[in-house]
């Protein structure tokens, strides 16, 4: 069921991503097809929880759909975060100007694996506080929100928040606690 990459080269390359296009074919047919893939480096996600149950959460305009979406902080891993655990971190800082004093790894996950080559690694950041001015990037332009996590399971229901890898980070933070996010994780911090 696999497919053999007869042929491979970088299409296009830009500042954040690369397409790449493999000639393939198919282990079972013996056909052969290309195939277009978006390689990136990985990414993080970070839910992060002050001590008193708010998500701190940020609102910015997103070119793919020219709105706004409400997200947790997230971002690319940089060449010099020696892993994600400090791109997760450092995301939240830039981001937010919060930093968190625990934070622990939720899990894993292939963004697109159909078109996407990375992946995006999923954390909580507890306890987190206001530690400075944010640090953003030439092109971000972003509001910083505080929302009660036992608020965020209506934000999704009526689609306040409907970025995929925000979905996700909630659902494995409601995973590692036992499918009661909104609830046990409150009360945890």
């Amino acid at each position: 069921m696999r497919w053999e990459v007869l042929k491979s080269e970088i299409m296009y390359r830009c500042r954040i991503f690369a397409v790449r296009r493999d000639e393939s074919r198919s282990s079972l047919s013996g056909q052969t097809a290309d195939f277009h893939v978006l390689e990136t480096s990985d990414w993080v996600n970070v839910v992060p929880l002050t001590h008193d149950g708010q998500v701190v959460m940020v609102r910015q305009f997103r070119h793919g759909i020219r709105d706004l979406t409400l997200e947790v902080p997230a971002g690319l891993m940089d060449p010099t975060d020696r892993s994600p655990a400090d791109a997760a971190r450092r995301e939240l800082r830039e981001e937010t100007g919060y930093a968190g004093h625990t934070l622990v790894p939720l899990g894993v996950v292939h963004p697109n694996p159909a078109i996407m080559n990375n992946r995006c690694h999923v954390f909580l950041a507890r306890d987190v506080e206001l530690v400075g001015a944010p640090q953003w990037d030439g092109t971000e332009e972003i509001a910083i929100e505080t929302v009660p996590l036992d608020r965020v399971r209506t934000l999704i229901l009526d689609g306040t928040v409907g970025n995929a890898l925000t979905l996700v980070a909630f659902h494995l933070l409601g995973l590692n606690s036992g499918g009661d996010a909104m609830g046990r994780c409150a009360r945890a911090t």
